[in-house]
């Protein structure tokens, strides 16, 4: 078990894409490692991976809706945020970069972009020419300048049956970013 991890109250974010299935792997090392772990999923995220999964995996609830609190009366996004020490998104999709690039909060995991205070870390997930566009591009330069940290992307076959950028980093390489983003902070 990695010392770095134990007791860390990690909030992972599942943006809807097919990458979702290695989020439940993640979230299930995370665990293994010590961390606790509160998963929040975007509606999209529903049509790839089921909510069961994350509270098996996690034994804690899963969170969907910005104002159907189920733990904060203050609301999810304070009370979620505030808790977190780190923020991780993955898959996190085109869309979700360029909600968190520009501060977009049209929902639970965009607005916690906003109100969390933790290093926010994004393994970004897409389709390779959709992470070759300009407005891409522009989205990942902006979430850099903004000291927002990120795991991959990687390259390889894409489940559109291209090869190429675009592939969620593996979740042993997301946890090996995420203990030095905790290494870094000890």
């Amino acid at each position: 078990m990695s010392t770095s991890l134990k007791d860390r109250e990690i909030l992972l974010a599942v943006c809807g894409g097919i990458a979702a299935y290695k989020s439940a792997d993640l979230a299930s090392k995370l665990v293994q490692a010590g961390a606790k772990v509160t998963v929040v999923m975007t509606q999209a995220a529903g049509q790839f991976i089921g909510k069961t999964t994350f509270e098996a995996l996690t034994g804690r609830p899963v969170y969907v809706h910005m104002f159907e609190p189920l733990e904060h009366p203050i609301g999810e996004h304070i009370g979620l945020a505030r808790r977190a020490q780190l923020y991780v998104i993955a898959p996190g999709t085109a869309d979700m970069l360029a909600k968190v690039a520009h501060g977009h909060a049209d929902d639970l995991a965009s607005t916690l972009a906003l109100t969390c205070v933790c290093p926010i870390l994004i393994a970004p997930a897409m389709n390779n020419e959709m992470w070759a566009k300009p407005a891409t591009q522009r989205n990942i330069a902006q979430l850099q300048a903004d000291n927002v940290l990120l795991a991959g992307p990687g390259s390889g076959w894409l489940s559109c049956g291209a090869v190429g950028p675009g592939r969620m980093a593996e979740p042993v390489d997301i946890l090996a970013a995420i203990e030095n983003v905790f290494a870094k902070v000890a």
